[in-house]
């Protein structure tokens, strides 16, 4: 994903030059893609056995280090090799977008339906939502308390935290649908009109996704300094982290990853407001600005518009063709920057509720597989897909 948005982004600003027309230069752009995320690849599994995360070096010793180097680089080489296999014709969509759904989609059944069994000083309950809901049910003589358990327990996802899932799936589909059409009418065949949409998600989930990247990276080299140097000002000012007692996860407990990270709960909110307030402000500046840039370095401007509706010989009903520009200047950035703070907000509402997966992973899964659907009832419709 990472090599994938910085090589967009520099044949965006033209740093480097692409001619997307030309199968030549797709071809070698596809190929120099696939060669930065194995650098990528190789570099952060480097990183990663060298900081410590994997164990002490001294303790796992050359041939070992090395075995863990080679197991992230391979599964990273597996993963293009899928994706590549996607983008040959052999299913729909991006195998990379197929794989962060996939990935999150797990986290939550995988956390309402846990087997796993842990000790929280109370006794021994089950990680699973649903599963500990039955168990609290089954094994406590007190329901209505047992039931209160079930929805409110601190110490593993409970059953508020997947209805609140339930509920962020629901708006984001809803939300899906706003669009303006704008009427349309074809220059050289008279009488046949038609619509232009511009959607209120018109960047789709890119916000969130470029969002997702610059944190994710962020966490991932503030996780990697901390290990080694917690005393350095400068790490600590960066992030400092402490290991969660279940799940073997990190989390950020000060620095700038702290304050861009979402509070868990409304305790958390109330506690330290600050914290709540710069991550609100982070999370839509910048969706809000990806959004924006984005349509500018990926073809998708008001200029870039008129100019294929132009070539199509397409006018809006009602202008001239000198028009063109004007009228999606009305709509496309508008749409851009307000569809990539919805998308901020429904995120941060995602988090404040406790939704599992957190209100980014809910996000991008629910985008992914509804424009798989979209993907799929288009191809169904021009006799591509038999169902």
């Amino acid at each position: 994903v990472t090599s994938g948005m910085v090589m967009q982004l520099l044949a965006g600003s033209k740093i480097i030059e692409v001619d997307q027309s030309l199968k030549e230069d797709r071809v070698l752009f596809g190929g120099a893609q696939k060669l930065f995320g194995m650098l990528i690849t190789m570099g952060e599994a480097v990183a990663y056995v060298m900081s410590g995360m994997y164990g002490d070096l001294r303790e796992l010793g050359a041939g070992n280090s090395l075995l863990i180097i080679m197991q992230l680089f391979s599964a990273g080489i597996i993963v293009i090799l899928l994706d590549e296999l996607m983008q040959k014709g052999y299913g729909m969509g991006s195998g990379i977008s197929l794989f962060i759904a996939t990935n999150i989609c797990e986290s939550i059944i995988w956390k309402a339906f846990s087997p796993t069994t842990m000790n929280t000083g109370k006794g021994t309950e089950f990680e699973g939502a649903v599963v500990a809901c039955f168990h609290f049910m089954a094994s406590r003589s007190d329901k209505l308390l047992a039931l209160k358990e079930a929805f409110y327990r601190q110490s593993a996802p409970n059953l508020t935290n997947l209805f609140a899932t339930v509920l962020v799936f629901f708006i984001v589909i809803y939300f899906q649908g706003f669009q303006v059409n704008l009427p349309c009418k074809f220059h050289k065949i008279r009488g046949h009109r038609g619509t232009y949409p511009v959607r209120l998600f018109y960047t789709s989930n890119i916000s969130i996704i470029l969002q997702t990247c610059l944190v994710s990276n962020l966490y991932f080299m503030s996780q990697l300094l901390y290990q080694r140097f917690k005393s350095n000002m400068l790490v600590n000012l960066l992030g400092q982290w402490q290991d969660l007692e279940y799940g073997g996860d990190s989390i950020p407990i000060g620095g700038l990853a702290y304050y861009i990270s979402p509070p868990t709960d409304m305790i958390n909110i109330v506690d330290d407001p600050v914290r709540c307030f710069c991550y609100i402000l982070f999370v839509l500046g910048s969706c809000a600005v990806f959004s924006k840039y984005w349509i500018e370095v990926s073809g998708s401007s008001s200029r870039d518009v008129a100019k294929m509706l132009r070539d199509r010989q397409i006018l809006f009903k009602g202008y001239r063709d000198n028009s063109l520009l004007h009228v999606l200047n009305l709509y496309i950035p508008i749409a851009a920057a307000f569809g990539g703070m919805c998308i901020g907000v429904l995120t941060i509402v995602a988090d404040f509720l406790g939704a599992i997966g957190s209100g980014t992973g809910i996000l991008l899964a629910v985008t992914i597989i509804y424009q798989h659907i979209e993907n799929a009832e288009r191809e169904k419709e021009q006799g591509a897909m038999v169902f």
